[in-house]
């Protein structure tokens, strides 16, 4: 069967039209993908963000550490945290003193009170600091530049922000 030119050129143009949807829609995709899909960051930032502990928010000591930051180092060397600051929207404000965080290690910056160890400090509040209903958690540099940032919506649980 021989076709005509105009139905030759309606299949081509119906091809190339299904052909750039599906590009436009591929790249819309990515554009709009979470932040947790997004490739692994380098150097010093935020990982997983608990922002709504687990349970009914009652303000005790266990609940407000339930709520916590995770800071990552994907460096290969040693980074020291002294005057570093981890900051919310109502601008609450976590200044660490002096820290070592280790090559490829991760430090839990939880909200309440407790014993600073390796691996873990604590803000020391008695509220909580971040939103379930949608903040932005931000990682300051001494120098007042900011190194990273993650936002979330409304809803319970957590975030994983690389």
């Amino acid at each position: 069967m021989r076709t005509s030119h105009s139905e030759h050129t309606l299949r081509t143009r119906s091809t190339v039209t299904a052909a750039l949807a599906a590009g436009a829609l591929s790249v819309s995709l990515l554009a709009t993908s979470p932040a947790s899909a997004a490739a692994h960051q380098g150097g010093l930032h935020l990982g997983y963000i608990q922002y709504d502990s687990p349970g009914s928010d009652n303000r005790s000591n266990s609940s407000l550490n339930a709520e916590w930051v995770n800071i990552h180092n994907n460096t290969r060397s040693v980074i020291q945290l002294k005057g570093y600051k981890l900051k919310d929207n109502t601008g609450y404000t976590y200044t660490f003193g002096s820290y070592n965080i280790g090559a490829g290690k991760t430090v839990k910056v939880r909200t309440g009170k407790g014993t600073n160890a390796s691996g873990v400090r604590y803000w020391g509040r008695g509220s909580y600091v971040w939103n379930n209903t949608g903040d932005k958690a931000r990682l300051i540099k001494p120098s007042g530049a900011q190194l990273d940032s993650c936002s979330w919506g409304d809803g319970p649980g957590g975030i994983s922000c690389h």
